[in-house]
């Protein structure tokens, strides 16, 4: 018998509110079935994710990233490009890729702002794991049908 297995790509800009996401992800689905991967940040991602669902040992990819204007950049231009690479990546390889991005409008780093953010990534976690339990579901449900 065969274990699912999940990628988990997590950008280290902010890794102590993004890491969470794993947290609620490992809430649901156990940890010894997760391969966990870091980059530097969210616009490495996509890349990252298309190569591990191509090698075909996953059953899904879930990339985390936390997307904030830093003042000098668009950070709407970074989060566009990260969710269009990771939608292409599940296409371009029959694999599902999800994404707990988020690019809040209103974010300063202060201590309140930080623990609503990362108790918002343990919850985003959680319902990327129903998600990529819920089309594994559907596309396997499809495939019986063909």
């Amino acid at each position: 018998m065969t274990h699912t297995r999940f990628a988990f790509i997590k950008a280290q800009w902010h890794a102590d509110i993004v890491d969470r996401a794993l947290d609620g992800f490992c809430d649901t689905i156990p940890a010894n079935q997760v391969d966990v991967f870091d980059v530097p940040g969210a616009f490495e991602i996509p890349l990252l994710a298309r190569d591990l669902a191509a090698t075909g040992k996953y059953d899904a990819v879930v990339c985390a990233a936390f997307v904030v204007d830093g003042g000098i950049y668009r950070h709407d231009f970074v989060a566009q490009a990260v969710v269009d690479g990771l939608m292409r990546a599940g296409l371009d390889t029959g694999v599902p890729v999800l994404s707990v991005s988020l690019t809040p409008h209103q974010y300063q780093e202060t201590d309140h702002h930080n623990e609503i953010y990362r108790t918002h990534f343990v919850e985003k976690g959680k319902e990327a794991a129903n998600a990529a339990l819920g089309i594994i579901a559907a596309r396997a449900k499809v495939a019986k049908a063909a």
